[in-house]
């Protein structure tokens, strides 16, 4: 929490205030969203595969590139914490802070999900989401967001002085090694800031701390994606249910998410080739 500092304002203090606000990135050359092509994928799929996540566990899943995954809602109000590799190569996985500064603190229909870098490429591009109604709520929450990391172990003890072994961090740690056969230890070095799947959240206005509220996620509701490349994921129902109260509790009502994979027609992705690594050399000015 920042408190108010002691030091005298300078003359000039209204002028520096009033500078002028500027997006930090451009991205009208960011690859296009081609609205038409992701709604023709969307048409007349095929469920080849569904996963159910259990309350208060991960479960990983796999996406071949060019098909479709949802996460819905099934039994309750449930939030969910989303990691995401390149499922041929986990150092390229989910990049939640440059997925931030290309599209906002929440993300919907029509923005992308970027990977690390050296890669820096869309792994992931939202093709529907039944939330989108939301909006900014007269608190400054919204949905989806990509601000917030996971709970975790490491600050449950640093603040209560408790272990905690079924937050989101253990639980993606969890399911990481049951996918890639990695002890716990190094499997946990893979895990990475996520999505947090139908969550609402926010910073104050006065204190701009990060805050939750009851999320708005119905069952029946989802946020679908299209893999842009091969992945493997991880989801995590957080203890903490639709995080109206607490997170890492077991007191929170807690229910199910289910991960559907979905197989466009093979006519719809003709033409359609996965998004390429960047070309940046690597090379740093040396």
């Amino acid at each position: 929490m920042k408190h108010q500092g002691t030091t005298a304002a300078p003359a000039d203090a209204a002028e520096r205030r009033a500078a002028r606000p500027v997006v930090c990135y451009t991205v009208d050359r960011l690859p296009p969203v081609d609205t038409a092509f992701y709604a023709a994928v969307r048409e007349g799929t095929t469920v080849v595969d569904e996963v159910i996540v259990p309350p208060r566990d991960a479960r990983p899943f796999r996406v071949p590139a060019g098909h479709l995954f949802r996460i819905v809602s099934v039994d309750g109000p449930q939030v969910g914490d989303l990691n995401l590799w390149n499922a041929d190569d986990p150092t390229e996985r989910f990049f939640s802070g440059k997925t931030r500064q290309l599209h906002a603190t929440h993300v919907s229909t029509g923005d992308r999900l970027w990977s690390t870098m050296p890669f820096l490429r869309p792994m992931a591009t939202i093709t529907h989401d039944t939330l989108d109604w939301y909006g900014w709520d007269e608190d400054g929450g919204g949905v989806h967001d990509v601000i917030g990391t996971r709970c975790d172990p490491y600050t449950n003890r640093l603040l209560s002085g408790d272990d905690y072994h079924h937050c989101c961090h253990s639980n993606l740690t969890r399911a990481f090694a049951a996918a890639s056969g990695l002890p716990v230890g190094q499997a946990e070095m893979h895990v990475h800031d996520v999505l947090n799947v139908f969550m609402c959240t926010g910073f104050t206005r006065d204190t701009h701390q990060y805050f939750m509220k009851a999320s708005p996620v119905r069952p029946g509701d989802f946020i679908e994606f299209f893999a842009e490349i091969d992945l493997l994921g991880a989801l995590s129902t957080c203890p903490g249910g639709d995080c109206s109260a607490s997170h890492s509790s077991d007191d929170a009502a807690c229910y199910p998410l289910k991960v559907e994979i979905h197989r466009p027609r093979a006519e719809a992705l003709a033409g359609w080739q996965p998004m390429a690594a960047s070309a940046y050399p690597r090379t740093h000015g040396t």
